[in-house]
This record gives structure tokens, C-alpha cells and sequence, in this order.
């Protein structure tokens, strides 16, 4: 990694918001927030038990008032500002402390949680405190049409043509906290690397895509990422 790449694309995943706090999506006994996943984040789950997976979603939103970002989001805030090539951070993560940690060139494939989706007009908006009280769209005024505006299990995520593009034309791609389970995601260092990008992981443990990358370093996010962020704008 020692020449200085021009474009650079970056993923993380739910490692870089463990270290702030944040749930990880799947839990060492499977379960989210003692959910199962099929319960909390697929179409069918919303359709069987609304209330549920509101409530779900809104306590997942009222916990992000508790949470700060690391010194691994600081870190990548600042690689934002103050790097002249072409950046693109891609996050799998549905909470907001890249934003309050000052990043600007971000996309978030899988939604968000501050923000909502009406289902009579398809607008996206940022979401009341709660959804569960049959909230309003300030689009079209439709009363208890709003979900979460998140990607559940089934749906496609966003933003899919903007990051091939960028994987496409990447010098350097880096992965950052993700388990390398989720697809699309996991395959994005394979694109990346068919189109001569360079490759590197920075996650706490061997991903289950590793193999795939050039390099591959092991430890806590708020460690690792600040120190790369520093070698590459030293």
C-alpha cells in the first residue's frame, strides 16, 4: 500500500459502530436485540406483526441518542475532507454516526434509521420520533403509511449502479468492520479487484472474505483505521 492510490472506495459494516455501542446486527446467539431476524427485518415480518417491528425500530432510533462516533468514524470523516482523489464511503450500517462524525461522500445501501418510506406515495423522509402511533407522511398526508426506511432481508439495496460505478474505477478498495457474509456486499472486493483495484481488510477478526483481499489487518477499528487513514494522508 505504499503507492498512493487516486479513488478510493471504502465499506463498513456493523464492526465500526460495535466499537460505539451500536447492536451488531446478528448477536453471538443469532438473535438481534433478542429478536430473530425474521421477525424484525424482512417484508413478511411487517406484514404479519406491524407494531412489532415498529417498536422494533423505534427503539433502535431512540438508542442512537446514546451513542457517539469513534475514532474509526472521526478517522474516515477526515480522510473525506482532506483527500483530493475521488472517495466513495459505502455503509451497510442503519445508524448516523458517519454524519455526525463529519463524512460527506457517503451512501447508505441499506437505509436509514432516521429516515422513513411511505408506502402510498414512495417518498423518503426523515422519520418521526415514532412510527408506531400511525404516523403522517409529509408527502401525501396518508396516516399510518410510513415504515422504516430500511433494506430488510428480500428487498434490493440502494445505490447498487452509483457503487459499481465507483468499484469499477476504484484504485483501492477497503473493507472495514463487515463480517463478509452479506451479500452484495461480500462480493464487493472481488469487483473491485477484477477491475486492478487493491484490496484491504481492517476488521477484528478474519472476515469470512479475507482470502479475497491483498491485505487483511486484524484488531479493533478505532485502532486500525485511524492509523491507515494516518499512513496514507502522511
Amino acid at each position: 500500500m505504499h503507492d498512493k492510490p487516486g479513488n478510493i472506495v471504502i465499506l463498513t459494516g456493523a464492526g465500526i459502530s460495535a466499537e460505539s455501542g451500536v447492536a451488531t446486527f446478528r448477536g453471538p446467539d443469532g438473535l438481534w436485540e433478542g429478536h430473530r431476524v425474521e421477525d424484525v427485518a424482512t417484508p413478511e415480518a411487517f406484514a404479519r406483526d406491524p407494531r412489532l417491528v415498529q417498536n422494533f425500530y423505534d427503539q433502535r432510533r431512540a438508542a442512537l441518542a446514546g451513542v457517539e462516533p469513534n475514532a474509526a468514524h472521526l478517522a474516515l470523516a477526515r480522510l473525506d475532507r482532506e483527500w483530493s482523489g475521488d472517495l466513495l464511503l459505502v455503509t451497510q450500517n442503519v445508524d448516523d454516526l458517519h454524519e455526525r462524525a463529519g463524512s460527506r461522500r457517503l451512501l447508505h445501501m441499506h437505509g436509514e434509521l432516521r429516515r422513513a418510506f411511505c408506502l402510498s406515495c414512495d417518498e423518503r423522509q426523515d422519520s418521526p420520533a415514532t412510527l408506531i402511533e400511525g404516523a403522517t407522511c409529509a408527502a401525501c398526508g396518508a396516516s399510518e403509511a410510513l415504515r422504516p426506511d430500511i433494506v430488510w432481508f428480500g428487498e434490493m439495496p440502494y445505490h447498487m449502479e452509483r457503487i459499481e460505478e465507483a468499484l469499477s474505477g476504484a484504485d483501492l478498495f477497503v473493507s472495514i468492520g463487515t463480517s463478509g457474509a452479506v451479500y452484495p456486499a461480500a462480493g464487493f472486493v472481488r469487483v473491485a479487484a477484477a477491475h486492478g483495484a487493491r484490496t484491504l481488510e481492517l476488521n477484528l477478526d478474519p472476515s469470512e472474505g479475507t482470502s479475497f483481499f491483498d491485505e487483511a489487518r486484524h484488531g479493533p477499528a478505532g485502532t486500525l483505521v485511524p492509523q491507515w487513514v494516518d499512513s496514507l494522508l502522511g
